[in-house]
């Protein structure tokens, strides 16, 4: 699905998005991806919802410093295990969990009112 935005300037922001790949700015990843608005765009190793494992993903999350996690698991909302959620209020960081069309509608706005907000999406 195309999503229509404003122009972005010089953050980046999700363009597309389809069952097999996601569209940032104008470059195409057909693999799980981690962005935000100023950072980098990083390959994510995650290929579902239940591989997510706060030992496993959460460092390189935080890395990042986010305020807020926009999480897409796919074409369906799907919560990953409790204790990957448990981890990312211990650090006082918010955890939101949405189909990946949903993700990418909230990434964008948060993005766009300058949050520092991290798109952890999951593509199969």
């Amino acid at each position: 699905m195309q999503l229509m935005f404003h122009d972005t300037g010089s953050y980046n922001a999700v363009a597309a998005y389809d069952a097999a790949s996601i569209t940032v700015n104008e470059t195409r990843f057909e693999a799980s991806i981690l962005v935000m608005p100023q950072g980098p765009i990083l390959d994510w190793s995650v290929r579902a919802p239940g591989e997510l494992d706060p030992e496993d993903h959460l460092p390189e999350m935080l890395d990042l410093e986010p305020e807020v996690i926009v999480l897409g698991t796919g074409e369906n909302q799907v919560f990953p295990e409790p204790a990957f959620l448990r981890a990312f209020l211990r650090h006082g960081i918010g955890c939101e969990v949405m189909d990946t069309g949903a993700a990418c509608r909230t990434y964008n706005v948060l993005a766009s009112e300058n949050r520092v907000v991290l798109g952890a999406f999951i593509i199969p």
